[in-house]
């Protein structure tokens, strides 16, 4: 029946949809039992500090509850991204180049009680920023639930918050690599160029996880275009981000800038239009209204979930989301992670590989 979806009663598996919506999971350390006494041997010297020692260290409590992997998914592009990890300890990892260089930040959560290690130049602007890149800026209050699967969804994932990184060319980038291919494609390209022109994370990221720095504004503008051609990116996207590089100082003061004038600012740049900005700002900005238009599948999940519309339109989405003006954005998402999405009528697009031309 239109308008009725069925919600599963436990926690379904992740699915591309779900994973879209920044679904991450963060493993749970398992207690390790503490081995029978041993005699204690001779003392020894304190040992000297070594790489994996945190430059700076910090605690967090967040007003409400918090799950990192909900809140820093939409972070990561895809499983391997270099710039992007979760350990077995429970530990989320994030790399970035900060105004003040590159950074390499390590979270836990216990008990209610954010924990952060940071290393690099950029290690201070890290900690500094810590509590609006968890949240602390986003106000789920005014958000109410008007359709039973986002109201469930709302319950089953308590711990959202919308992130704000205050970063717009390392999250601009990946969203010009993802126009108009396959996820897969963009994740491929990002994980191949910082691989190929980032730099080692700052700590034991760098060594130990393989992780890696975007590269700064100047390096992207050098990428020969047969580097591009090798990644799978074509001209048209290489060129937007070339341009966007270009003029990446004034592109970065969209970060403090309302949504509406921000992805103002970025689609002055020849090849970034409303959906890339969309994409952007609700990472950088943590804007609950800024949502996606000119997406290839989003419409038809909003529509099937909410009126079983799976061929819903963008106007169509966009009435259908009026009931959510102001915070379209977190009821799409809460949408998405409901893992509701229209069952597939054909094959997934075909990749094409343009490095083999």
């Amino acid at each position: 029946m239109a308008g009725r979806r069925y919600i599963p009663r436990t926690q379904p598996p992740p699915t591309r949809t779900t994973v879209r919506a920044g679904e991450t999971h963060v493993p749970v350390p398992v207690p390790v039992p503490a081995p029978a006494p041993a005699p204690a041997p001779a003392p020894a010297p304190a040992p000297e500090a070594t790489p994996t020692t945190a430059t700076a260290t910090r605690t967090y409590t967040p007003p409400t509850p918090l799950h990192l992997g909900l809140t820093l998914g939409p972070l990561r592009r895809g499983p391997a991204d270099p710039t992007f990890r979760t350990t077995p300890d429970g530990a989320v990892w994030r790399s970035s180049r900060t105004p003040q260089g590159p950074g390499t930040l390590r979270l836990t959560e216990r008990g209610g009680t954010v924990e952060a290690q940071a290393w690099g130049p950029g290690a201070d602007w890290f900690l500094d920023q810590l509590p609006t890149l968890l949240g602390g800026l986003d106000d789920p209050a005014p958000f109410e639930p008007r359709h039973r699967l986002v109201a469930e969804s709302a319950r089953r994932r308590a711990g959202l918050r919308l992130t704000r990184t205050g970063l717009v060319l390392e999250n601009l980038i990946p969203s010009i690599l993802e126009q108009k291919i396959t996820t897969d494609e963009a994740y491929r390209a990002w994980r191949l160029l910082l691989h190929q022109h980032g730099e080692p994370a700052p700590g034991p990221a760098g060594q130990e996880l393989r992780m890696r720095v975007v590269p700064d504004a100047r390096t992207w503008t050098l990428i020969p275009s047969w580097e591009w051609h090798r990644a799978g990116v074509d001209n048209k996207r290489a060129s937007t981000i070339i341009r966007a590089a270009r003029v990446a100082r004034r592109l970065e003061e969209a970060s403090v800038m309302e949504p509406a004038a921000a992805r103002a600012r970025l689609e002055l740049v020849p090849g970034i239009g409303p959906w890339t900005s969309a994409e952007t700002i609700q990472r950088t900005n943590g804007a609950p209204d800024e949502v996606t238009t000119g997406d290839l599948h989003l419409p038809h999940t909003v529509g099937y979930a909410l009126a079983g519309n799976r061929d819903a339109t963008d106007e169509e989405m966009l009435e259908l989301l009026a009931p959510y003006a102001g915070q379209r954005h977190r009821a799409a998402r809460l949408i998405l992670l409901s893992g509701v999405a229209p069952p597939r009528r054909q094959p997934k697009m075909r990749r094409v590989d343009i490095a083999q031309w």
